[in-house]
């Protein structure tokens, strides 16, 4: 059960990034964190503790911000914390949970190895950097407590797993597409222009890019309903919007899946018809 291991540095527009690849059995998955003006975004995984930790100490950081709780963001805080001695911030929905051992499904471990307790001061609605001051937006859609954070003098936006990747095709049982299209329109209404993704890396012209994702989302919901409207049930759906298996839907026992896609659109739909009566 052997986890093939790549990792890569490189610096773009002043902004350090780091890069932790994991492949197994056909699923690879990466993971990004940045830093800049001496603030580390996310802290990477566990299982890359050693690459990752090296990376950091090539680094002059003053703190830490988490974009939100999950254990690929969250998997060396407990190093830079006991081993630099930096502040970590997040949104405080998740500093009781990030306080105990993290528990969670045997696959994820497998990738991200076991996020070790930490102690994070929940974070206000802006930062301030050594040059900067930074705007914290919340939003929710892949996890409750999820953040990005905006560079207010350069328009950079670091969007932890807002983006990921322009047409989503599965997502975790928690996550909410509607609350998810809600969140990129917040986002959109702020000035900025290159993105950093906690999985995509860099991207130019992040604006469009998000434009691109949330327009892909709107019109995959209104595919949906408009299935359900004319009877189709929710499997029957999922099958005909998403034919496609994707291997991590079989090695998550389906906590990730697309048949969560079209539930969350459904749920959603029926809120907004009982409120309505």
């Amino acid at each position: 059960m052997l986890v093939k291991k790549k990792f890569e540095q490189e610096t773009v527009s002043g902004v350090h990034i780091a890069k932790g690849t994991l492949t197994f059995q056909g699923v690879r998955l990466t993971v990004y964190c940045f830093s800049t003006d001496g603030v580390l975004i996310d802290t990477g995984a566990a299982s890359l503790a050693n690459e990752f930790a090296h990376f950091f100490k090539s680094l002059d950081i003053d703190q830490v911000m988490i974009t939100h709780f999950h254990e690929d963001h969250t998997g060396c805080a407990a190093f830079l914390q006991n081993e630099q001695q930096l502040p970590i911030y997040m949104n405080e929905i998740m500093i009781d949970y990030c306080k105990k051992q993290a528990n969670y499904p045997l696959y994820r471990k497998l990738f991200w190895g076991n996020r070790p307790p930490f102690q994070a001061k929940p974070i206000g609605k802006t930062f301030s950097t050594r040059h900067a001051t930074w705007n914290v937006i919340h939003t929710p859609g892949h996890a409750v407590d999820h953040l990005v954070f905006l560079n207010r003098k350069t328009g950079q936006l670091f969007t932890g797993d807002l983006y990921c990747l322009e047409k989503t095709k599965v997502v975790l049982r928690e996550e909410s597409i509607p609350t998810l299209i809600e969140s990129l329109k917040k986002v959109l209404t702020y000035d900025f222009r290159e993105m950093f993704c906690a999985h995509a890396g860099y991207v130019k012209d992040g604006r469009t890019a998000l434009q691109r994702k949330l327009h892909y989302l709107q019109e995959l919901q209104g595919k949906i309903i408009d299935l359900y409207e004319k009877g189709a049930t929710l499997k029957q759906i999922q099958s005909t919007v998403f034919p496609k298996k994707y291997p991590i839907t079989f090695l998550s026992l389906g906590e990730w899946s697309s048949f969560h896609i079209v539930r969350s659109v459904i749920e959603e739909h029926h809120m907004k018809k009982i409120s309505e009566r």
